[in-house]
């Protein structure tokens, strides 16, 4: 097949060009050229799509499918869609879970109601409090320029693997890799729902090639790990020493700790995030979605990171991870 990829050089977008060149489809990259480089056997293409003139590149040529896997401005993913709109019958589109409005119940499904996007807002790409709208707009933008039956709209928890760029699995693997007590949130049962970047590339990839189209939420159809797991994974990837010291969430509240942010990936168990860690996935598992175990993500990220890998987030991502200095702090007042 001939498929643009929009972007295709960092996470999400590295991966699905790597598999797409490895099955024997001919590549095209649209990109402004900053974020990474390309990767050896695409056509690049230069452009930005924030302007009209920006996505001229596009115009007379002819794909079999677009995929956008980072598209965060609905005004920029319609701007794209219709641009080839003419040239590429299928579009496919990565969005994320994070366009449903609750989590109180359980489980979320595909029926959720979402945030009220726009499809033709703009914004700026960096304004990451903004994101769970934007993206819902963005999905609107697809289904706008394409329809529903020539579009995939694939809602990816949250991802890991390796050229992670968002840090939150690496920041966990060099912390404990470090060695040491470790603070650990709340209880190591709390259940997880993590799904690896080339797990994603390979649904949506599938999907591309029958040109299936759908909603689908791109997660493993139940937790596929344990906040306690997670970091015994990192021990053993890591060979560290590290120990973990598991605190109360109360505790770690009293101190200013704050979940997500400090400590990637903790989420109290609280009745308004009782659906976080409880995404239906049934639907992608019908249309072939299959997941690998949790342990080879870590092991293969961590391995990544050993060869030189770093973790390069987009401007104005907030930075994931507890200072050192704090995290001391709170392991001696909950030693004490």
């Amino acid at each position: 097949m001939r498929i643009l990829v929009i972007g295709g050089t960092s996470f999400v977008g590295r991966t699905i060009v790597g598999a797409a060149l490895g099955r024997g489809h001919h590549v095209t990259t649209f990109n402004r050229g900053l974020t990474g480089k390309d990767i050896d056997g695409v056509e690049a293409l230069r452009g930005d799509r924030s302007t009209d003139e920006g996505v001229a590149p596009l115009a007379g040529r002819g794909f079999d499918a677009v995929i956008d896997p980072g598209g965060l401005i609905p005004a920029h993913v319609l701007r794209t869609a219709r641009a080839v709109a003419a040239s590429a019958p299928f579009y496919a589109f990565v969005s994320t879970t994070g366009v449903y409005q609750t989590w109180n119940t359980v489980p979320v499904d595909e029926s959720t109601a979402t945030w009220p996007g726009v499809a033709d807002q703009d914004g700026d790409p960096a304004d990451f409090e903004k994101l769970r709208v934007h993206k819902r707009g963005c999905e609107l933008a697809v289904e706008q320029a394409y329809g529903l039956d020539a579009s995939l709209i694939a809602r990816a928890g949250s991802i890991v693997g390796p050229h992670d760029n968002l840090g939150q699995l690496p920041w966990w693997l060099t912390r404990i890799a470090a060695g040491g007590p470790v603070l650990a949130p709340g209880d190591p049962t709390r259940s997880l729902q993590l799904i690896d970047v080339r797990d994603v590339s390979t649904f949506v990839l599938d999907q591309v090639e029958a040109q299936a189209s759908g909603i689908y939420n791109v997660v493993p159809d139940e937790p596929n790990t344990t906040m306690g797991q997670l970091i015994d994974n990192c021990v053993q990837a890591t060979g560290s020493d590290a120990t973990p010291i598991w605190t109360d969430e109360g505790f770690l509240f009293s101190h200013g700790v704050q979940p997500w942010a400090e400590l990637p990936l903790w989420i109290p168990a609280l009745p308004d995030t009782a659906g976080f860690w409880a995404v239906s996935g049934a639907a992608a598992r019908a249309a072939g979605l299959r997941t690998r175990p949790f342990g080879d993500s870590v092991r293969d990220t961590w391995d990544w990171l050993q060869s030189g890998g770093e973790v390069r987030t987009a401007p104005g991502t907030p930075p994931f991870g507890l200072a050192k200095e704090k995290e001391q702090q709170v392991l001696a007042a909950w030693d004490s």
